[in-house]
């Protein structure tokens, strides 16, 4: 038996990965769901272990799954940049991951500038929670990520500071102590930074409401059960307003991940968008003006 890894079999596996599974993988690659299947289980032979395994009506990456799908994605990335330097194009799906605190503020700008300055490239953005971010990252799923938190690793790259902002339902009126807070589940940068502010400015605080996503949160604070602190580059949110009454909370850092084998000029020319967005504040209002 060849063990050959044939590009084609590669750019689907990295499709079942990009896409959440073999039906979307078939669509965007023009394939029917059986080339995809077919396309996997060569690869599995190639390598003599199974690379995808199904859990109920859906399926999941093994270890070596994920192994070689970094590996695909690197010989791909390879494969792409030869055929260009002939002059033969290629299009590119480049996947960005975001937590919801960044989403609605910095993506729109990011896809506009990445639009621009990589034509020749598909963007598709996954919203999720930090720490799945990070897995993905270093699983080779997610091309790039914006994470909130430090950014000591090698792969991330600062890219400024989210100031942060305490929100309440209009009219609410602060309880004697301790002081109800809403809050993401843990973990989670911005509930460690409210705890953290509130803690040493003396002020005693009880999680009071939890949600894992943002509209959640969102929710339980326009319902008057208490205050969140949240990024909102100085956009305040429908149905809430700011709370000045409360201690400052000093800014998070903002980094962008990139998976290993990616372009560094791709990780650079993200990085080099979102610095510009969050040190100019008018690109900031043209985006809410263009969402709005």
């Amino acid at each position: 038996m060849n063990h050959i890894l044939d590009i084609a079999p590669l750019r689907s596996l990295v499709a079942v990965a990009d896409r959440g599974g073999f039906q979307r993988a078939a669509t965007s690659l023009h394939l029917s769901q059986g080339a995809v299947s077919q396309h996997v289980r060569r690869l599995e032979a190639a390598v003599g272990r199974p690379l995808v395994e199904r859990v109920g009506r859906g399926s999941q990456f093994t270890p070596d799954g994920e192994q070689l799908l970094s590996h695909a994605r690197r010989i791909l990335a390879t494969h792409d940049e030869a055929l260009r330097s002939f002059g033969v194009e290629t299009e590119e799906t480049l996947v960005i991951g975001s937590t919801e605190h960044a989403a609605a503020q910095l993506l729109p700008y990011l896809a506009a500038a990445l639009e621009e300055t990589l034509p020749d490239h598909n963007v598709r953005f996954r919203i999720d929670r930090g720490t799945a971010l990070r897995e993905g990252v270093a699983a080779g799923r997610l091309d790039l990520a914006l994470l909130l938190g430090p950014a000591e690793d090698p792969r991330a790259t600062p890219v400024g500071e989210l100031e942060l902002t305490w929100y309440a339902a209009p009219g609410w009126s602060r309880p004697p102590d301790p002081l109800p807070l809403v809050a993401f589940d843990a973990p989670c940068a911005l509930r460690s930074r409210a705890l953290e502010t509130l803690s040493e400015a003396g002020v005693a605080a009880v999680v009071g409401a939890e949600a894992n996503q943002l509209a959640g949160v969102h929710a339980a604070v326009s319902a008057g059960l208490g205050v969140a602190l949240m990024a909102t580059l100085g956009q305040t949110p429908s149905g809430v307003e700011s709370r000045a009454d409360l201690p400052r909370a000093h800014p998070l850092p903002l980094a962008v991940w990139a998976r290993e084998g990616l372009g560094a000029d791709i990780a650079s020319l993200a990085a080099a968008a979102l610095q510009r967005l969050l040190t100019d504040p008018q690109i900031t209002d043209l985006t809410y003006a263009e969402g709005a």
